[in-house]
């Protein structure tokens, strides 16, 4: 008797499988359950999703994670473990990431976040305040005791606006220009200019303040010069509608970014009871946001600069616009946001 063990010529063969198949062909029925079901909530929302489909999707996105886990483990094909890490990326989003809707955001920035900033911000804002009043205080009376100071604070300003210019060469750098078709670029450049100004402004007060001083007060100073010129060619008037129109909104951007300054130096030399790094953690945030609000006012004042200004050449219409944004930027951070009673920031 013959023990060996013939197979016959026409047996089939086994079919070999790769381990990458085999686990593909397990587990792929997920993975599509979950495909689907995220296509599905990136073109609708999750809104559109019934009970059983919203408790079903974290179950799938673990399935996932689990698949994931053990086709790196075991090196399984790259192609697989790269279309995982997608599929899994994706799910996160929707089973853990904030589902807040774009007008949710919006509420919490312009009704809560940036006018409760600001108000949190009052001492030092007022401080930035009376430096930029101060330096124009100065200013004017610098130049108005001795004329060569105005050369000295704005050495720049030697053409139409100089200590040699007429009454007639100075009301004309005050005109508008209504018939300029390329405003927009103008205002653009102002925007840019001026937020440049105001982050230097607020950045610089991680040096203990004092170039945050310095850059607000020497605001004030040529303000003052400015004013102190016209002025003597009596043109106060119309200097100081020119300038209302959009510096009510421009100055105090430029003053919250210095009392956001001031705020950085103030914690980060009395921290408080917190150490030094979670105070200044905690002046960022804070700061942070309040100059998010900067950026928009100084975009305001560069549209009010750069084409309401150069449309708008009446002087009281220049001056009632001025007034209007200031009566509205006081109000919005004096009243709105507060929701609970008796809340003082």
């Amino acid at each position: 008797m013959n023990d060996d063990i013939h197979t016959p010529a026409d047996a089939p063969k086994p079919v070999l499988r790769l381990k990458s198949q085999k686990f593909r062909e397990a587990r792929q029925s997920d993975w599509r359950a979950l495909s689907t079901q995220l296509d599905k909530v990136e073109r609708r929302g999750l809104g559109s999703f019934s009970i059983d489909e919203l408790l079903n999707l974290p179950l799938l996105y673990r399935s996932a994670m689990s698949s994931l886990s053990m086709a790196q483990s075991i090196s399984l094909d790259r192609n697989m473990i790269t279309y995982l890490q997608a599929l899994c990326v994706r799910a996160y989003v929707y089973v853990y990431g904030p589902q807040t809707r774009l007008k949710d955001v919006l509420y919490s920035f312009f009704v809560l976040g940036w006018p409760r900033a600001v108000r949190k911000l009052g001492g030092e804002i007022a401080l930035a305040f009376a430096t930029l009043v101060a330096g124009a205080i100065a200013g004017w009376l610098m130049c108005a005791h001795d004329s060569t100071w105005y050369n000295v604070f704005l050495p720049g300003e030697q053409g139409s606006r100089g200590l040699d210019s007429s009454a007639e060469d100075l009301r004309k750098t005050i005109g508008g220009n209504p018939e300029n078709h390329a405003l927009s670029p103008f205002a653009v450049f102002l925007m840019t200019h001026n937020v440049g100004v105001a982050i230097s402004t607020f950045a610089f007060g991680a040096v203990f303040g004092l170039p945050t001083f310095a850059l607000t007060l020497y605001t004030g100073i040529t303000l003052g010069a400015m004013v102190w010129l016209f002025a003597q060619q009596g043109l106060g008037f119309e200097f100081a509608a020119w300038l209302t129109i959009h510096g009510t909104t421009e100055l105090f951007a430029l003053v919250i970014a210095a009392g956001c300054g001031f705020h950085i130096a103030r914690r980060l030399m009395f921290p408080g009871d917190a150490t030094r790094k979670q105070a200044l953690r905690e002046a960022g945030t804070l700061t942070g946001t309040a100059m998010i609000g900067v950026a928009v006012m100084l975009t305001v004042a560069g549209c009010l600069e750069g084409i309401g200004r150069q449309m708008i050449t009446d002087p009281f219409a220049r001056i009632g616009i001025g007034a209007v944004m200031l009566t509205i930027w006081g109000l919005y951070y004096t009243s709105i946001g507060r929701s609970k009673p008796g809340e003082g920031a």
